[in-house]
């Protein structure tokens, strides 16, 4: 797998300076923690799950969760476990495509409701177990997420296997003022103590809403609404920090789509879009409800935040557009790691319009080039616009 490997490869050549480092689902923890990107959300009990897994890797998404949770009803969580285990027999015979085709199948995790669901499926996949990638964690506390997290390292044992946890911060005791510090130490203890097997952790903020009867609008963005916003800020002040105790933190979902899985496609075949023009881009985007999207997504990696959690096909290219490392940030971080620079100092940047200071910016560009691994460095002359139609058009 690679990002943006479903685009052929003289269109990458065109578009990175450095590009996107491939990976596979056993490459390191820290690796694929970055390189989760867009997640896409799918319920468990589609039909043709397989075919829809495999269409979506076709279209650059790297991983996807098979929902047994909220996106079914309570009602079909049994038929979602059996097609679950139906739908990975299918996926077990994809043939192994030409890596410039990039159809591999994408990191795989289900997320479950109970604990036993985690030892129960893990045995009746059986040897198909190889495709999975672990198991989100709803409505994850310490006290919760302990019969999770025991339940997922007795799988890992019986079945030979490497599985993550994502665990879900989504609970109404993180929410509310007066339990949340109790609630974030419970989870950073619980999550310390397995940390080999936590790659990220996943914010619930339709969850947060709800404890309040609140939606936000498509021009709104979590961070808009305050009490999301202090959550956020909480959880990232105790669990994402930089010293190395911390983790990867998802963004948020964003919950507002059009109909129709290609929606900007036609309209890139026949705009100005294909020559770069980033005002009819926009345009487009805010008609499509996505300029709150986009908005969104900046303001996930201004507080800390990587990756995102997607409903809808349409969500995942913007959101690896906007993760590629741009050719100024990554000569930002190439110069504040130079090895003559360890002993600290202020540099002028090699664009000349900003400062960089060694040691304060150091965590920043080690963040920077773990994501340019993963996502690739653009050109210089390459931008937004560049990225998204190309994805697009891949």
């Amino acid at each position: 797998m690679r990002h943006f490997g479903h685009i052929p490869s003289m269109t990458r050549a065109g578009l990175f300076h450095r590009e996107p480092a491939a990976f596979t689902a056993d490459s390191p923890a820290r690796t694929l923690a970055v390189a989760l990107g867009a997640t896409l959300y799918s319920p468990a009990t589609r039909p043709r799950l397989a075919d829809d897994v495999r269409k979506q890797a076709a279209r650059g998404v790297v991983s996807m969760v098979l929902c047994l949770e909220d996106s079914i009803s309570d009602a079909d969580v049994e038929a979602g476990e059996d097609n679950l285990v139906r739908q990975f027999a299918d996926l077990a015979d994809t043939p192994v495509t030409d890596a410039d085709t990039a159809t591999d199948v994408p990191l795989l995790f289900i997320r479950v409701r109970e604990p036993r669901q985690i030892t129960d499926l893990v045995t009746r996949l059986g040897e198909t177990v190889r495709l999975l990638s672990g198991f989100v964690l709803p409505k994850f506390t310490e006290t919760r997420g302990r019969a999770f997290l025991e339940a997922l390292t007795q799988a890992e044992a019986a079945s030979g296997r490497r599985l993550f946890a994502m665990p879900v911060l989504e609970s109404p005791e993180l929410l509310h003022l007066e339990t949340r510090a109790e609630t974030l130490a419970g989870i950073a203890a619980i999550t310390e103590k397995y940390r080999d097997h936590v790659l990220a952790l996943r914010l619930g903020v339709t969850d947060f809403c709800s404890a309040y009867g609140l939606r936000r609008s498509p021009d709104m963005t979590a961070y808009d609404v305050k009490i999301v916003a202090h959550v956020i800020s909480d959880v990232v002040n105790v669990l994402g920090r930089s010293d190395g105790t911390g983790f990867t933190i998802t963004g948020p979902v964003w919950e507002y789509f059009r109909p129709g899985e290609r929606m900007f496609k036609p309209q890139l075949r026949r705009s100005p879009f294909m020559e770069g023009s980033a005002e009819d881009l926009r345009t487009a985007l805010i008609e499509h409800d996505l300029d709150g999207l986009l908005r969104e997504i900046e303001l996930d990696r201004a507080n800390g935040l990587l990756g995102k959690t997607c409903i809808h096909p349409t969500h995942v290219v913007p959101v690896h557009a906007l993760s590629v490392v741009s050719h100024e940030e990554w000569s930002d971080a190439q110069d504040i790691l130079r090895p003559e620079q360890g002993g600290g100092g202020v540099l002028r940047s090699a664009y000349t319009n900003k400062m960089n200071e060694v040691k304060p910016h150091r965590a920043w560009a080690e963040r920077t080039l773990q994501r340019a691994d993963l996502f690739g460095v653009a050109k210089e002359d390459v931008g937004f616009v560049d990225l998204l139609t190309a994805g697009l058009s891949g």
